[in-house]
């Protein structure tokens, strides 16, 4: 296993990850093996998680696959419970899924005379279902999980939740409100769970990640060939950098926030990692 860029040790920790069949969801249980974290990787799509859990163990990490409804809480209950069964009590959640839904999605920027009555989906096309499919896959889909897993972290010491929050919690991106509320929702939830599981020695943080090109996010960042869309311009020109993000780049606030030694007495933050996106007035 390769060493981490902080030398955390999770050795005898035992991590959960859901999310975890998606790009950085996946990634994220894999530096948590690497620190020494004995890792469950959950998803909707147990094969795509069974594939990275079988990557660790390639690694020679500890890892386990594990289908999860983050929506459902009977299978979330369900779920950590055969966790501890086969892996021993959750030390550490990391509350990945999520995502967005073109039903929650307009199509333009800007609302314009005729969108109306147009071809365009415009705002008051969008889709109730699919509005609350978005919010609740991203606040439900946080709850439910820290509901079903911060039980067993419940008056021990050394436990943390990281939540994923996002630059649309700080200002909403256009096009996508329902994902942008979420993703607010989440960063309050997660300054709200920090002041509730403070006396009994639970942390909860987050980390708000600027742009990575993901599976969730290629089709409005990249055409069909391959070229980068209108959005991907703004988005570079936004952030004062000038690229997106790598995986990689996310693991030092990752182990940051978890490690007790480094970042015990914080609790309540949400962590920008997003190449000066959020600091940047545009001017």
């Amino acid at each position: 296993m390769k060493t981490n860029v902080l030398n955390t040790d999770l050795t005898g920790k035992v991590a959960v990850v859901t999310g975890a069949g998606g790009v950085l969801c996946s990634y994220f249980a894999k530096v948590l093996a690497r620190a020494g974290a004995k890792v469950a990787l959950l998803d909707l799509n147990e094969a795509a998680a069974q594939k990275f859990a079988a990557e660790i163990v390639e690694e020679g990490g500890v890892a386990k696959a594990y289908a999860c409804n983050v929506l459902d809480k009977e299978i979330c209950y369900a779920v950590a419970e055969q966790v501890e069964k086969d892996l021993g009590k959750c030390d550490i959640l990391i509350n990945g899924a999520g995502g967005n839904n073109p039903k929650a999605t307009t199509d333009k920027e800007y609302f314009e005379v005729g969108d109306i009555d147009g071809d365009t989906k415009s705002f008051f096309d969008l889709d109730a279902s699919g509005v609350g499919f978005v919010f609740n896959l991203n606040f439900l889909g946080t709850l439910i999980p820290t509901q079903a897993f911060a039980r067993q972290m419940v008056g021990r010491e050394g436990c943390n939740i990281l939540n994923i929050s996002s630059m649309n919690a700080y200002t909403p991106l256009t096009k996508i409100p329902a994902y942008s509320g979420a993703k607010a929702a989440i960063s309050n939830f997660t300054q709200w769970l920090a002041v509730h599981f403070s006396k009994v020695g639970i942390r909860v943080n987050a980390i708000a990640p600027g742009f990575f090109s993901t599976q969730q996010n290629a089709k409005l960042l990249w055409n069909d060939d391959g070229t980068p869309t209108a959005r991907t311009g703004k988005i570079l020109a936004a952030t004062p950098m000038g690229r997106f993000g790598e995986s990689e780049e996310l693991e030092g606030g990752l182990l940051f926030l978890i490690n007790e030694k480094a970042a015990g007495f914080i609790t309540g933050v949400v962590l920008p990692i997003d190449g000066g996106f959020s600091a940047y007035s545009g001017v």
